[in-house]
């Protein structure tokens, strides 16, 4: 039995059959079924669409979002719902581990921070290399991060110490440089990949049809030319060629430097 299969179909007007007419009939012969009662459909748009889609004689629920390998989906594309849970996830994890782990005093520093390493981070930040890190992203972010380092350390907020005090204090390097240069390794893995790999074709789709009026968003290929040129020098028009000689670039992601810290 497959479980968490994720079908993409192109644009339904450049088919000529239902993709729930090719899909079922694909399974069969792969000797597999569709479980109606555990699958979920979902349109991609910004505005809302109702597309009733029906295996057989069943139709499929229709939701606006769904999780996929741990990650949560939006039928409007973007990755806020994902961010919004993940930081109440590590915000869970701080006040169960509150009185056991952040604030007892039996407990060395060395083992809370492998604990803040292991268990907090990863929870906070599964899933962020495909993340389009706005200002906004990385203030919560960052305020995730410091409500358990703060504690950790032995202060409040009244205390007003700068972010960067405690994080030397505990010898820690910025969680949002780590994340950068965790983003720009997975763009350097995705174009060294052969072509015909899944993500590889979906990084080099270009969608059909007009932009929606207004300011574009920001696509996540865009960001991480941004980020490669502000923070490394590496103009848009090199940053592929560069990325593909690891040789040179895993040794350029070590030469990455923190953002200023403003507070």
């Amino acid at each position: 039995m497959a479980q968490g299969l994720l079908f993409k179909v192109p644009a339904l007007s450049n088919l000529s059959l239902s993709p729930w007419d090719i899909i079922p009939a694909e399974c069969e012969v792969a000797g597999m079924r569709i479980s109606t009662s555990k699958s979920e459909a979902m349109t991609l748009s910004r505005k809302p669409v109702d597309w009733l889609l029906r295996v057989g004689n069943e139709s499929l629920a229709q939701v606006q979002e769904f999780k996929y390998l741990g990650v949560l989906f939006a039928n409007d594309g973007t990755m806020e719902r994902e961010i919004g849970r993940r930081i109440g996830a590590a915000g869970a994890v701080l006040r169960s581990l509150y009185r056991t782990v952040v604030t007892k005093r039996e407990l060395s520093l060395k083992a809370k921070l492998s604990i803040y390493r292991s268990i907090f981070v990863p929870i906070l930040t599964y899933g962020h290399e495909g993340w389009v890190m706005t200002e906004r992203t990385r203030s919560r972010v960052q305020a995730a991060k410091m409500s358990f380092l703060r504690r950790v350390a032995g202060f409040s907020l009244r205390d007003r110490v700068r972010r960067s005090v405690i994080r030397e204090e505990l010898g820690l390097e910025p969680l949002l440089l780590c994340l950068e240069r965790s983003q720009l390794r997975w763009f350097g893995h995705l174009v060294r990949m052969p072509t015909g790999r899944l993500p590889w074709e979906v990084f080099q789709a270009r969608p059909v049809g007009r932009r929606p009026r207004g300011r574009p968003r920001t696509r996540w290929r865009d960001y991480i030319s941004t980020l490669a040129w502000e923070r490394l020098g590496i103009p848009p028009s090199e940053l592929v060629n560069v990325a593909r000689e690891w040789e040179v670039w895993g040794p350029l992601l070590e030469l990455l430097p923190p953002r200023p810290d403003p507070g």
